[in-house]
């Protein structure tokens, strides 16, 4: 993978604190494909609940948003999981 890839990560909406609405917080673990290198796109989508990320127009790597940790993505398996999907896309 091109160190310089775009990512294209769709995020849904998600119930939070009984308000359903695109939220940006759990995915900030995910900008450490930024500090790889690759450039990312947010695009809401309808879904809820859901985190895609899509390189090239296929889909790498999908999960539940509620399921990513907050803070810089470091000690968050799925972060780790996601990184690897994108830079093992070609």
């Amino acid at each position: 993978m091109p160190a310089n890839a775009r990512v294209t990560l769709y995020h849904g909406p998600y119930e939070s604190s009984g308000v359903v609405q695109h939220r940006t917080f759990r995915l900030q673990g995910l900008q450490a494909l930024r500090a790889r290198g690759h450039k990312c796109v947010l695009e809401e989508t309808r879904e809820w609940n859901i985190v895609e990320l899509v390189v090239s127009g296929e889909v790498v790597f999908r999960c539940n948003i509620k399921e990513l940790e907050f803070g810089d993505g470091k000690l968050d398996p799925l972060c780790k999981e996601a990184v690897a999907a994108v830079e093992n896309a070609y």
